[in-house]
């Protein structure tokens, strides 16, 4: 029977099935970081118990640390205690921990790529919603509750059920200045951030094999933000290249018996999928969002939607969002004034990023009155950008090169942006007050974000770059 690359990994990982309920699932690695874990490993104390495997266990901070001076105290107290916690926990529990200091600490999905822990055909979780990054090696990697890292923690295992599946093709060349960042904003844009709900989705097309990995990560890191459980795309021989040698990858014999297995997971030529979308890569332009979801997104071409185009039901929430953002419809998105960019997280924060942005912002320097934050995503990455002399141009530029950590992201450490203020930003999510109580995120590429720090305002990056 034609299966596709999500159901051959499923097969593989059910230990159970329970007749007219979830299957018992295992779980092959375990990323851990400071936020979601204390409640989980308490209630293993409350209940006497060790953790199953710690070594399929792996922890990092990252969601609380600053991104200046991490060598000091953190201040913020709340921030500084849940880091403690972490620390305490992995001691008292036999886990490793990357934790500030350590050269393998970085943003979670970060690290596991770039150190070789993420392989092809693996179940992978973690309680942070933006697992499905992972999914790029051709794994199946999700996001899980407290309650659910604590059973992984205790078992290895979870209680799963099914999902539907989804294949979105994209076809076709990217034009100039388009990136991955703006295939996942224009994705989501058309089928909204519901439109996935209930499914899995594998991307896959001649513009998605084009990609490198860390586009591909792109990709499937913003799977969640359109309502899907996961995203995956087949590993490929881009895979099997960006994984050898690192870290932790198979070598040897090893190596070779792994590849031969890797080989078979792409999904079977005639497999059939609950749902097929098709996109052409050339019509997808440098995105920008206006609103306070992702899917509220639009060409920097194009202008604000009017309410008429909404369903009635969906236009008190349109009207709150414009009133949030304070913008308007039927206005431009082009020329809108920006106070910050913030180039970083776990959607756009590796070498490849800054790379991009360094490329282009060499001999230019950022407008006057806006504040520019490249954080890089793992101590790895940043030594990386010192070893290649990118930390110079982003200096010479006036930008500030931090530390790594998720940053402003989200409003849960020291980088926040402050309110009433507009910050472009190549993150995942412009909910309200993601970035800070009031702060106004418009998503991006990191592109769109350098030529909008050059400017100071929204400004479509092809026309410099003619």
């Amino acid at each position: 029977m034609s299966q596709t690359l999500f159901d051959k990994i499923w097969d593989r990982h059910v230990v159970q099935e329970i007749e007219g309920g979830p299957s018992v699932f295992y779980i092959d690695r375990h990323f851990i970081h400071e936020v979601t874990s204390p409640q989980a490993f308490d209630g293993l104390r409350q209940r006497g118990l060790p953790v199953f495997r710690p070594a399929q266990t792996i922890a990092t901070a990252d969601h609380n640390v600053p991104t200046l001076d991490q060598h000091l105290p953190i201040k913020e107290a709340l921030s500084r205690l849940q880091v403690e916690k972490l620390t305490d926990n992995c001691r008292d529990f036999g886990v490793e921990l990357y934790g500030l200091g350590h050269p393998f600490q970085g943003i979670v999905h970060v690290i596991g790529p770039e150190l070789g822990i993420t392989q092809p055909g693996m179940t992978i979780v973690c309680g942070d919603s933006h697992t499905s990054t992972h999914g790029a090696f051709g794994a199946i990697a999700f996001g899980i509750g407290t309650s659910e890292v604590e059973m992984v923690l205790a078992t290895q295992c979870l209680l799963q059920s099914k999902p539907r599946q989804m294949r979105i093709n994209v076809e076709g060349t990217l034009g100039t200045g388009v990136s991955a960042k703006d295939i996942i904003l224009y994705i989501i844009a058309q089928i909204s951030s519901s439109g996935a709900t209930g499914y899995f989705v594998e991307y896959a097309g001649s513009a998605i094999r084009a990609l490198s990995m860390e586009a591909r990560m792109t990709i499937c890191n913003m799977s969640i933000e359109m309502g899907a459980r996961g995203g995956l795309i087949a590993p490929d021989e881009t895979t099997f290249a960006y994984l050898k040698g690192r870290n932790f990858s198979p070598a040897g014999v090893e190596w070779d018996r792994k590849v031969a297995e890797w080989q078979q997971l792409p999904t079977d030529a005639d497999a059939v999928f609950d749902h097929e979308i098709h996109i052409r890569a050339e019509d997808i332009q440098p995105m920008v969002t206006y609103g306070t979801n992702p899917g509220m997104g639009i060409s920097v071409t194009e202008a604000i939607p009017s309410e008429e185009v909404l369903d009635e039901k969906e236009r008190p929430s349109f009207r709150k969002a414009l009133e949030y953002m304070g913008l308007h419809a039927g206005a431009a998105i082009k020329g809108q004034k920006i106070d910050y960019v913030f180039i970083g997280s776990c959607t756009n924060s590796r070498i490849e990023d800054l790379r991009e942005v360094a490329a282009f912002m060499k001999g230019k320097h950022k407008a006057d009155g806006v504040q520019v934050w490249v954080v890089p995503g793992s101590k790895q990455v940043e030594q990386q950008a010192r070893a290649e002399g990118l930390h110079h141009i982003f200096e010479q530029a006036g930008f500030q090169l931090r530390q790594p950590g998720c940053s402003a992201c989200l409003g849960m450490n020291e980088d926040k942006i402050p309110s009433g203020k507009f910050c472009i930003s190549t993150s995942n999510r412009n909910f309200e007050g993601r970035q800070g109580q009031g702060a106004r995120t418009l998503l991006a590429s990191p592109l769109t974000a350098a030529a909008a720090a050059v400017t100071g305002m929204v400004t479509d990056v092809r026309e410099m770059m003619v």
